[in-house]
């Protein structure tokens, strides 16, 4: 009686037994090298990649452009524009000095520059917005601050449509 079986080194060839005569063909399905992936595993990796997300690490500053598809998390500091068709998130102790043009963006930490999004952004107890923005939607959590100009609700193009505000009321007869 053997202790262990005999087992083939990885890198010496498998030889395969001959099939007998009267038997139908074996079929073998050969395994990647390496250990095997879960299924839980694998459909994980694929998600990852679906939403992909870029990260500006804290301890960073990096000065320059960033623009492209995909979502950004800026937790360290960045000098200049952003464009992106996506979502940007800025962590509470963060900074981002410039303008940004995203889908969504989320503010916790500082803005110092205009902020254009098509879709919503939403501030944090932590966020700080010193310029304009103009959104789809805004979302203000309390304890967040914010000194410029605002605009959002309005779809493309219809505030310019509606009539001017005249500055003095109509006295009424």
């Amino acid at each position: 009686m053997a202790l262990f079986a005999q087992q083939p080194r990885k890198d010496e060839p498998v030889e395969k037994p001959e099939p007998r005569a009267g038997s139908p063909p074996e079929r073998v399905m050969a395994s990647p090298p390496g250990p095997a992936r879960r299924m839980e595993e694998q459909s994980m990796a694929m998600m990852e990649s679906k939403s992909s997300e870029s990260i500006v690490a804290a301890g960073l500053t990096i000065e320059g452009k960033i623009e492209g598809h995909g979502n950004i998390r800026v937790a360290g500091r960045f000098k200049g524009n952003v464009n992106v068709n996506g979502e940007l998130t800025i962590e509470p102790g963060a900074s981002v000095d410039g303008e940004v043009n995203a889908d969504t963006v989320l503010v916790g930490g500082e803005v110092r520059g205009h902020i254009v999004a098509k879709s919503r952004v939403e501030f944090k107890e932590s966020g700080t917005l010193i310029g304009d923005l103009k959104a789809g939607s805004l979302t203000v959590a309390a304890g967040s601050k914010m000194r410029g100009k605002v605009e959002f609700g309005w779809k493309e193009g219809e505030i310019e449509e509606a009539p001017p505000i005249e500055d003095e009321p109509t006295p009424i007869r």
